[in-house]
């Protein structure tokens, strides 16, 4: 496929490589110029055969695709979007939230996605064609997504390594409030512990480092998923934070180490379940309703079968985990 690149951040900048690392035509385009020139720097050091091309307009980087990625900031989509007017190709994007994309892409072919990947770092110098290989990338699935459409970027993503998982927009934004969304927060509060306290940053080790990594992304990245998605957000915020009452009444009770283990109990045995054990490949009906359970469930499709209209097919394993 030809593809365009709008965005080369860490995301951006990882789609494009990918892309180009697995045959497709691929052609970039970045709002700043010093980004642009680094895309071409490393575009000519690649080696023969994974090389991109950067565009120097948006309109440049359209002419002659079929697919264009948008992955700019979502505060950045409304003015992106206005230079795809008439693109006949088809849209998608990486951002983080859905519903607030879908209703801003008009008429466009458009299919929501969100790869589950990423770094606490920014930018296309911490871009890596190997991000997606094995991670999860919600496409979206809405009563009006073209069901060949979904199977091309289905096609497409799956042959980068990414385990596509359908859902829907509203599906996606409240599953992610709790798994993305709200651990930024969490993050960005548990490091506020060695703000002008020395002696604490200089003891913090592993639990520290595991549960403030996230709080190192640019904070107006942060800003924008968790203000993009703000009831989403807030409901699963609420849960946690009800979570964290419960612990702390239990620090006051006479004997708080009996008090506060079945509380944690529930979490440690959620934790040690996780990440979900692949059960047996299966063939399914490329069919919306068959699509939608199967990512309700927990399940994601590893390879595309167009011409039959069937996509290959894994369920988590019920009652194992991957340890």
């Amino acid at each position: 496929m030809d593809v365009a690149v709008l965005g080369l951040g860490l995301i951006g900048g990882s789609v494009l490589q990918a892309l180009a690392a697995a045959g497709h035509r691929a052609v970039g385009f970045d709002a700043d110029p010093a980004t642009r020139a680094t895309a071409r720097t490393a575009a000519a050091q690649a080696r023969s055969g994974a090389r991109w091309q950067v565009a120097g307009t948006i309109r440049d980087a359209l002419r002659d695709t079929d697919v264009c990625v948008l992955a700019v900031p979502f505060p950045a989509l409304p003015a992106v979007l206005t230079d795809l007017a008439g693109y006949p190709g088809l849209v998608t994007d990486v951002t983080s939230i859905k519903e607030p994309v879908r209703e801003l892409t008009g008429d466009l072919r458009y299919v929501g996605g969100h790869p589950m990947a990423g770094k606490e770092t920014s930018g296309f110098r911490a871009a890596d064609r190997g991000l997606f290989v094995g991670c999860a990338w919600v496409l979206c699935l809405e009563p009006d997504t073209d069901t060949a459409d979904w199977l091309d970027l289905a096609g497409l993503i799956t042959a980068l390594g990414a385990r596509v998982v359908p859902a829907t927009a509203a599906e996606h934004d409240r599953a992610v409030a709790g798994i993305s969304h709200v651990p930024h927060l969490l993050a960005a509060a548990l490091t506020g512990v060695i703000e002008g306290n020395p002696l604490a940053a200089s003891l913090a080790a592993g639990s520290f480092r595991d549960g403030t990594r996230v709080a190192a992304t640019r904070p107006e990245l942060i800003a924008a998923m968790c203000g993009g998605n703000a009831d989403a957000v807030g409901a699963a915020l609420d849960q946690v934070l009800e979570t964290l009452q419960a612990l702390r009444t239990e620090l006051s009770a006479p004997d708080p180490v009996a008090a506060l283990r079945p509380l944690l109990a529930p979490a440690s045995a959620a934790r040690a379940a996780w990440p979900p054990v692949p059960g047996d490949q299966t063939e399914l009906p490329a069919r919306k309703d068959v699509l939608l359970r199967l990512g309700r469930v927990g399940g994601w499709v590893t390879d595309v079968d167009r011409e039959s209209r069937k996509v290959i097919a894994m369920r988590p394993e019920s009652g194992r985990n991957s340890s």
